[in-house]
């Protein structure tokens, strides 16, 4: 079955040429079948772009999604056109009564301020308290991951003396998880960041596990016991070209940064760089959505109940 987006939407052109079924929602409602509920808060500037590349993951399934895309209110975005958030996006206030299968809370270019100096730190722990009661499991991603940790759990990040940044190598905690099931015993996946967050401090929460890690790169998936919360410090959602977009900008801004690592072959920026985590960003994304939302979440949308106790 298909991912369930308006056919307006840029990403159903894109990904249409890609040879993915995508289905306009006309057709989608003479189906007598319930999608899944999905969410995505959008935190990222360049909000098509984040966009694209989740729905491509997401729609890599034998399950219908249907798809609403949030932002946050308290920020306003200047890189995206403005016709396009208000044809296309919601509002927490525009579906806080709703109930969701599943919610994904993207990363955003704001790790080097404090959580509370954050424009829309208020509206997103507001968004973060609503998941634990009327979405059944929320993946964040990379600072997504770091904020939600420091507000469920009190859990900080820590500022690195260097960016985090290219491709590196991981591996899998629990191999049988529902979540990590079918991935390489070590798999590569793309990060981008200033801070970190630390395996002993997660250690001391008794309801989060380490799914997978990396010598290099640190905690890379944990999750509550119950995988209704995931949190993901990296980005396997990542396109071929994303990393080296945000080479090139930072140069043109001037800054000094090293090369993305094991990612240019040969350490050369004008060869086509390898893509070496597509796979495991579709089991993961698969396994999400299947095992974590669809064999778990309620037929009965509505009932959804609270998840996470404080």
């Amino acid at each position: 079955m298909p991912i369930k987006i308006p056919k307006e939407l840029p990403a159903y052109k894109l990904l249409s040429e890609e040879n993915i079924f995508v289905m306009n929602l006309h057709r989608a409602s003479t189906q007598d079948i319930r999608p899944l509920k999905i969410g995505i808060l959008n935190l990222m500037p360049i909000k098509i772009q984040s966009e694209n590349q989740l729905l491509r993951y997401l729609s890599n399934t034998p399950l219908q999604v249907e798809i609403t895309l949030l932002q946050t209110k308290s920020h306003t975005c200047k890189h995206t056109p403005i016709e396009h958030l208000e044809k296309f996006y919601s509002y927490i206030e525009d579906v806080e009564d709703q109930k969701f299968d599943g919610l994904i809370i993207t990363g955003a270019p704001v790790e080097q301020l404090d959580f509370e100096d954050v424009t829309y730190w208020n509206e997103l722990k507001r968004i973060m308290d609503w998941t634990k009661s009327n979405v059944f499991s929320t993946i964040h991603i990379c600072w997504g991951a770091q904020a939600a940790l420091y507000y469920h759990y009190n859990i900080p990040k820590y500022k690195l003396d260097h960016k985090l940044y290219g491709v590196y190598e991981h591996w899998v905690n629990y191999p049988h998880d529902d979540l990590t099931r079918g991935l390489n015993d070590r798999f590569y996946a793309p990060h981008s960041r200033h801070t970190e967050v630390k395996r002993d401090d997660i250690d001391k929460i008794n309801e989060l596990e380490i799914l997978s890690e990396s010598k290099d790169a640190g905690v890379f998936i944990a999750a509550t016991k119950d995988r209704r919360q995931i949190f993901i410090t990296g980005h396997l959602e990542y396109d071929r070209d994303t990393l080296k977009n945000e080479y090139l900008r930072d140069i043109n801004k001037g800054l000094n940064i090293n090369l993305p690592k094991n990612y240019f072959v040969d350490e050369d920026i004008e060869k086509l760089p390898l893509v070496t985590w597509r796979e495991s960003a579709n089991m993961v994304f698969g396994n999400w959505l299947n095992y974590c939302v669809y064999q778990n979440t309620p037929y009965n949308i509505d009932e959804i109940r609270e998840n996470l106790s404080k």
